[in-house]
């Protein structure tokens, strides 16, 4: 019987180490020693600084970009909108690569090599000679491109690099 108490005995101290070793590893769970992770720190402390990279690097790049868009902008406007343009005959206005151009106002022809432009509004190309027609919107895509006012005064909606001359 004496050794049934003793068992029982060394059993509860064996018991009560390992209930106070546990409790003592769960609450040291999560440090540095121990990198469990868990989903509330996951949630509270991981995401909302990931978010937070997330969003410095996107405005970065949102900068960027914006700076890159109004650096391509119109010659004379420095932006990305259309400016209108006024020829007198004979004038020329040359854009670069990416420039957009609408005839509104008379009549202009387009000159620098085959294809001169891309109309963009009937999905076909203008030769070089070739007359602009009234509100379709042309592209230049290969430099350099001109387009020459052959009507007294000639206004033409501009975006992106140009020249008049």
């Amino acid at each position: 019987m004496k050794k049934w108490k003793i068992a029982c005995i060394v059993l509860a101290v064996l018991l009560a180490g390992v209930t106070a070793a546990y409790a003592a590893t769960a609450a040291a769970a999560g440090s540095q020693g121990d990198p469990l992770v868990t989903l509330s720190y996951l949630q509270s402390v991981f995401r909302p600084q990931v978010e937070k990279m997330a969003e410095d690097t996107a405005k970065g790049y949102e900068t960027e970009f914006q700076d890159a868009l109004n650096g391509a902008g119109g010659a004379q406007t420095g932006d990305s909108s259309f400016a209108v343009v006024t020829l007198s005959r004979g004038q020329t206005i040359t854009g670069r690569v990416g420039c957009e151009l609408m005839l509104r106002v008379g009549s202009a022809t387009a000159s620098g090599g085959s294809p001169a432009l891309i109309d963009t509004t009937a999905g076909s190309t203008l030769s070089s000679g070739g007359a602009l027609v009234t509100n379709h919107l042309y592209m230049v895509t290969i430099e350099p491109r001109t387009v020459t006012a052959t009507a007294g005064t000639v206004k033409l909606l501009v975006r992106g690099p140009y020249t008049v001359g």
